[in-house]
């Protein structure tokens, strides 16, 4: 569902635009836990849009997994 709904909002380059990441702030908060704090931007030609982001990345089994995502 969640691609399909992404092909059709965004069905030309110009509604895709051009999406920046910037990190604020990095904190471990465990051996395997780690708390990633930044800004994101998307700029198109049909109104620019952004804000912010929280994701908590945690490694399970060797791999580095984000078991919370938090955009606003």
């Amino acid at each position: 569902n969640t691609w399909e709904r992404y092909k059709k909002n965004y069905d030309s380059r110009e509604k895709m635009g051009i999406l920046r990441f910037d990190l604020i702030h990095i904190n471990r908060l465990s051996a395997d836990v780690f708390m990633v704090v930044g800004k994101w931007q998307l700029t198109r030609t049909v109104g620019d849009i952004g804000g912010h982001y929280t994701l908590i990345l945690r490694k399970i089994d060797g791999s580095w997994v984000i078991v919370s995502d938090h955009t606003s």
